[in-house]
C-alpha cells in the first residue's frame, strides 16, 4: 500500500509541475525571433527541410538543428519553436523529479525525498532564468541537451537498480546529448560525484563511469576531426587564453549567482565588467567559490545530498565557465543544468518546514518564480520589448544600446534609434556597427 501510495503523490507532483510549466511558459507564445534567431534560424536554409539539413551533415550540433527542422515542419513562426522549447523543459522538469526522489531517498537528505523532490522540480521549472534556454530559439541547443542528458542519467539509475538494458539506453542518450550541445561531456563526472557520495570507492565510482567517459572519448575524436571545431578552438585561444579565461570566470560565476540565480536580475546581455588585476570584490568571489568547492567536497561523507547540490552546480559551470573561452563570457542560460543542485538543496529546506506550513511556503516560492518567469516572457514578445529591458538592466553596454536602436528603427522610430546609437557611441566610440547604423539613418530632419 505504502509503495502505490508513493506511486500516486509522485504522478500527482509531475502532473503539478507540469501545469505550473504551462501556466508559466504561456505568456512566451507572444515571442518572436530575436539576435542569433535571425542566422540560427530565419535565415538558415539547412533548418527549413529535411532533405536540406541531411545535405549539411555532418554538422555541428546536429541534433539541435533537427530539432529546429521539427519546428519549423510545424510552423515557421515564432511560436512553433517556443512550443517545442517549452515541451524540453517540461520534460527536463519531470527528469528533475523522478531523479531528485532517487538521489535524495539514497543520499540521506534530512527531509522525505518526493517532497524535496517536488520542491526542487518546481523550483528548476520556474526561475525565470531558464526563459533564455527556453523561449529564445538559439538557447534549443541547451534545454534539447538537458533533456537527453538527465534521462541518460535516469536510464542510468535504472540500470543500476537491476534493469541492466537500460545501460545501452543510457549511453545513448548521452551520445545523443552530445550531438545536441558540447557541454554534456559533464556527464561521467556526475555519474562519478554521484557514486561518490553513495561511498563508492573513488576507483569503483571511476569504473562505473568508464563507459559513458568511452563515449565522450569518441565524441572528442569525431570533434577533433572536425574543420568547424578546431576553427572555434583557434578562435577561443584568441579571445582570451585558458589561464585568462578562469580568472575572468570567477566574475562571471559570481554575477551568476547573485544576479539571475539568486535576485533574479535576468539579463540578455550582461555587463560583467573584469578588472585589469583582482581587486578585493574579485578574490571575495575567488574565496566564495573555494570554500564552495571545499564544502562540497567535505559534505561527500557528512551529508552527501548537500554535497551533490553544491558540487553539482559548479560541474554543470565548468563548460562554460572554465579554461574554454566564449566570446560572451556569461549568459543566463548557463545556469540551466546547474540550478538543479541549487534547486535540491532548496528543496530539502522547503520539505523540512513544518507541515502546517510546508504548502503555504512552497506556493509562495512558486508564485514568485513563475510570476517572475511568465513577466520575463513578455520580454520576448519583440525586439523593442527586450533591448528595452537590456538596457535597463545593463546600461553600460554599448552593445546593447546598438541593438535598442536597431529596434527602434525598424519600429519607425527614427529619432529614438538615433538616440539610442549615440548612446551606444559614447559608451564605446569603436562601436562599428553602431557608427555604420547611424551613419545610414542620416541627418535628423530639420
Amino acid at each position: 500500500m505504502r509503495l502505490r501510495a508513493d506511486a500516486v503523490g509522485e504522478r500527482a507532483a509531475a502532473a503539478l509541475t507540469l501545469a505550473a510549466v504551462a501556466a508559466a511558459y504561456a505568456t512566451a507564445f507572444r515571442a518572436t525571433f530575436h539576435f542569433d534567431d535571425l542566422h540560427t534560424v530565419v535565415a538558415n536554409a539547412d533548418v527549413h527541410s529535411w532533405s536540406a539539413w541531411a545535405a549539411s551533415l555532418p554538422a555541428m550540433r546536429a541534433l539541435t538543428k533537427a530539432s529546429y527542422v521539427a519546428s519549423h515542419a510545424l510552423s515557421a513562426a515564432p511560436w512553433s519553436f517556443v512550443l517545442l522549447g517549452a515541451a524540453l523543459h517540461a520534460a527536463c522538469a519531470w527528469l528533475v523529479l523522478a531523479l531528485g526522489r532517487r538521489w535524495l531517498a539514497g543520499l540521506g537528505a534530512p527531509a522525505s525525498a518526493l517532497p524535496a523532490a517536488f520542491a526542487a522540480a518546481l523550483v528548476f521549472a520556474l526561475h525565470p532564468a531558464q526563459t533564455e534556454a527556453v523561449t529564445y530559439a538559439s538557447g534549443r541547443s541547451v534545454v534539447l541537451a538537458a533533456c537527453l542528458y538527465l534521462a541518460a542519467l535516469l536510464a542510468y539509475e535504472r540500470a543500476r537498480g537491476g534493469a541492466p538494458a537500460m545501460h545501452a539506453v543510457s549511453l545513448a542518450a548521452f551520445a545523443l546529448a552530445l550531438a545536441a550541445r558540447e557541454t554534456a561531456w559533464t556527464l561521467p563526472f556526475a555519474i562519478v560525484l554521484l557514486e561518490a557520495a553513495r561511498a563508492q570507492p573513488w576507483r569503483e565510482a571511476l569504473r562505473r563511469a568508464a563507459p559513458h567517459a568511452a563515449v565522450l572519448v569518441a565524441a572528442l575524436a569525431a570533434m577533433g576531426l572536425s574543420p568547424t571545431y578546431r576553427r572555434l578552438l583557434r578562435e577561443s585561444l584568441a579571445t582570451r587564453g585558458p589561464l585568462e579565461n578562469l580568472y575572468a570566470q570567477v566574475e562571471g560565476i559570481a554575477y551568476l549567482v547573485t544576479h539571475p540565480l539568486l535576485t533574479l536580475r535576468v539579463n540578455f546581455d550582461p555587463d560583467v565588467a573584469v578588472p585589469p588585476v583582482p581587486d578585493a570584490g574579485w578574490w571575495l568571489a575567488a574565496a566564495a567559490l573555494a570554500a564552495t568547492i571545499a564544502a562540497g567536497f567535505a559534505s561527500l561523507r557528512r551529508a552527501p545530498w548537500l554535497g551533490v547540490a553544491l558540487l553539482w552546480f559548479l560541474l554543470h559551470l565548468a563548460p562554460t565557465n572554465g579554461p574554454i573561452a566564449r566570446y560572451d563570457l556569461v549568459n543566463d542560460r548557463q545556469l540551466y543544468l546547474a540550478l538543479i543542485g541549487p534547486a535540491l538543496a532548496l528543496g530539502v529546506v522547503l520539505a523540512r518546514v513544518a507541515r502546517a506550513w510546508r504548502a503555504a511556503a512552497l506556493t509562495v516560492v512558486a508564485v514568485v518564480l513563475g510570476v517572475a518567469t511568465a513577466l520575463r516572457n513578455l520580454d520576448y514578445a519583440s525586439d523593442l520589448a527586450l533591448w528595452q529591458a537590456t538596457v535597463r538592466a545593463s546600461p553600460a553596454k554599448s552593445r546593447a544600446w546598438n541593438n535598442l536602436g536597431w529596434a527602434h528603427q525598424q519600429s519607425g522610430d527614427a529619432a529614438q534609434a538615433r538616440a539610442a546609437y549615440a548612446r551606444a557611441l559614447a559608451l564605446d566610440p569603436a562601436n562599428f556597427r553602431a557608427r555604420a547604423n547611424l551613419d545610414a539613418l542620416g541627418a535628423p530632419p530639420r
